[in-house]
């Protein structure tokens, strides 16, 4: 036991439980353990995010309302936290408690338990969660994303960056990569976090309300108008806008908005009042604002004001071994819809999703999963399960495509970083102008005539 408590001298703990002292007291045996107590599960989350890997407690001895249990099971999710349970018989008797310990907790120990039994678990539930080695910073910026691949640790360390600055921020990426997930993730790391996240896709307003939904109105301003609404930015003074689908905006609209990113200030519709509002603009799109510039669809003094910072979400079929390490999550947060346990997925069923292309990225994944997870009849998912059988499903690209599609998006996320300006973006591509232009053309990337004019 001394030898316990020696190692344990920096070891810490985060304990959820509603009462203060329910029978876990390390104090006279384990000196030196940080312990951070946790009574009101809707702070877990929040708390977990940005804790370093440690070891947790959890207090199962007495019931969780629904909501309560929907928040724990969500929080429980951050690997960096490894859980260790204790509860009772009569709780074990419940079917979700044996289930949320079963797929979240590492070790559980009966009332009533022993101090060096208890600690003993801690220890190897604090070893395993070092093995993560997360760094706070890293686990707040990220959100509720999830990634270990190349290519998403990038993403992850651009959006560490641009959350500590003010900025508007434009993220790019195919449908269903998760843009949304990413500003919430943005905002969360920014000194705004504090204040609301108003998230409105611009695509699915009708053209002839975009205006006061988003600028809001007064009483009278038109017919119907019976009081005064406050619009989309409005509720979002001291936080951040996310416009997703920003190309699918109305061009009177854009210049609404162009207004309101140079002043500062909005009129309400019918409205003679300019009201100042301090917050910050995320947008993402799924358009090609290039060629949308250049048809006329979208315009550029706008676009180069939304795209000062930019951040690129990888497509699912870029990012490997992440694909199963969705999956799984996907398991894990609804494997509780089957009718009967479910151990993982079967080897058919990785060989499937690491071989599908996944045009419709993680939105899709998710579907597919969970739609396996209530139908299967099985121990472990099948690719027949994912209905990811036959060659059909499986669409696959020439090495020629890939690199076509990895030169096209590094052309435009550079292009887009330099305002569109041949010669700074040539050089950071390290090609001759000349070269640039041709690959522009090959790529049919078109840049307007006034971002050209000043080469």
């Amino acid at each position: 036991m001394d030898r316990l408590c020696k190692a344990s001298r920096t070891a810490q703990i985060v304990v959820v439980s509603r009462h203060e002292d329910f029978g876990f007291d390390p104090s006279g045996t384990a000196t030196g353990w940080e312990i951070r107590r946790i009574q009101q599960i809707r702070d877990l989350e929040r708390v977990v995010r940005a804790c370093p890997p440690m070891a947790g407690v959890i207090d199962l001895q007495s019931d969780y309302s629904d909501a309560e249990f929907a928040q724990l099971e969500q929080a429980l999710q951050y690997l960096h936290i490894t859980w260790v349970a204790i509860t009772s018989d009569e709780m074990l008797a419940q079917e979700r408690v044996r289930r949320l310990i079963r797929d979240y907790c590492v070790d559980y120990v009966r009332m009533p338990f022993s101090m060096p039994e208890l600690l003993y678990t801690l220890k190897h539930a604090q070893g395993m969660a070092s093995l993560h080695g997360t760094r706070p910073q890293e686990t707040a910026s990220r959100g509720t994303m999830i990634g270990e691949c190349a290519a998403m640790r990038a993403m992850f360390r651009s959006l560490a960056k641009v959350a500590h600055n003010e900025a508007p921020v434009f993220i790019s990426g195919e449908s269903g990569t998760g843009k949304e997930l990413a500003a919430q993730a943005i905002h969360d790391a920014s000194s705004r976090r504090k204040g609301p996240f108003i998230a409105i896709n611009c695509g699915a307003i009708p053209s002839h309300l975009v205006q006061s939904e988003l600028f809001g109105y007064e009483k009278g301003a038109f017919t119907g108008a019976n009081q005064r609404k406050i619009g989309w930015i409005e509720q979002a003074q001291g936080g951040t806008l996310f416009l997703d689908e920003i190309g699918d905006l109305p061009l009177e609209s854009q210049v609404a908005l162009l207004r309101f990113l140079q002043q500062g200030m909005i009129t309400r519709l019918g409205g003679h009042q300019s009201i100042p509002l301090n917050l910050r603009i995320i947008s993402a799109t799924h358009v090609d604002l290039v060629a949308a510039q250049a048809d006329g669809r979208f315009r550029s003094d706008l676009f180069h004001r939304l795209c000062v910072l930019t951040l690129t979400i990888p497509a699912l079929r870029e990012r490997g071994e992440d694909i199963l390490q969705l999956a799984n999550a996907v398991l894990a947060e609804h494997g509780h819809e089957a009718h009967r346990r479910i151990r993982g997925f079967s080897a058919c069923a990785t060989q499937a999703m690491m071989q599908y292309a996944w045009p419709g990225n993680v939105r899709e994944l998710i579907n597919r999963v969970r739609r396996a997870i209530v139908m299967t009849d099985n121990r472990k998912i099948t690719a027949e399960d994912l209905q990811l059988h036959g060659g059909a499903e499986l669409p696959r690209k020439t090495l020629d495509a890939i690199r076509e599609e990895a030169e096209r998006e590094a052309i435009r996320t550079v292009m887009a970083s330099h305002g569109f300006h041949v010669v700074p973006a040539a050089r950071e591509l390290n090609v001759s102008r000349v070269t640039l232009y041709r690959l522009m053309h090959k790529h049919n990337i078109r840049v307007e005539s006034q971002a050209t004019a000043g080469e």
